[in-house]
């Protein structure tokens, strides 16, 4: 009976190993050429029909080299971002308010959200929507509930807050749910 409960055991996790094996495959096999690098790893700026991202920052074309697909991309040179559907057509662009603490450029997903919270930087905040770390302070978007896009308070507060509008915001709620790529360029 021990030899069989064994062999079970193993099997299943030679299954398992293959089954994440084939999922790290097809995650690999999505990524482009120019992002294949880990996320949070720095990656060399790419062209746009205007130049390098944030070359133009009043552009509100959507940057070549950005990734295929549904996504967020989020220009740091810019302040903007552009929610794009799975059929690679804009949904939206907006200008953004960075926080003290920016993330690397590269490939990130979204892992959390919160409805309604109080920002790092005191500030009533809701629809956020995070997508990495950096030195343990959270990196995600979020609108001031009763402010302006611009973010309140010392601007000696380490926050990764990337502020947006409220109605921006909204947008960016309804399209980031959990594991939707974001992709940070320069």
């Amino acid at each position: 009976m021990a030899g069989t409960s064994s062999g079970i055991v193993a099997g299943l996790t030679a299954v398992a190993l293959g089954a994440v094996g084939f999922l790290a495959f097809q995650a690999q096999a999505t990524v482009p050429a120019s992002l294949g690098g880990r996320a949070g790893a720095s990656a060399s700026p790419s062209t746009t029909a205007t130049g390098t991202p944030g070359s133009d920052p009043g552009s509100t074309a959507l940057p070549g080299g950005s990734g295929t697909g549904e996504r967020v991309v989020y220009s740091l040179g810019a302040n903007r971002v552009w929610l794009v559907d799975r059929r690679n057509q804009l949904e939206r662009t907006f200008k953004v308010a960075p926080g003290t603490v920016d993330p690397l450029p590269g490939m990130y997903w979204v892992t959390s959200r919160s409805s309604a919270i109080t920002g790092t930087d005191g500030v009533p905040i809701e629809h956020v929507v995070r997508f990495t770390e950096v030195d343990g302070l959270a990196v995600g978007f979020s609108a001031a509930v009763s402010s302006p896009v611009r973010p309140a308070g010392d601007p000696n507060v380490r926050t990764g807050g990337i502020r947006e509008t409220r109605v921006d915001g909204e947008a960016m709620w309804d399209f980031a749910t959990i594991g939707v790529r974001v992709m940070v360029i320069r």
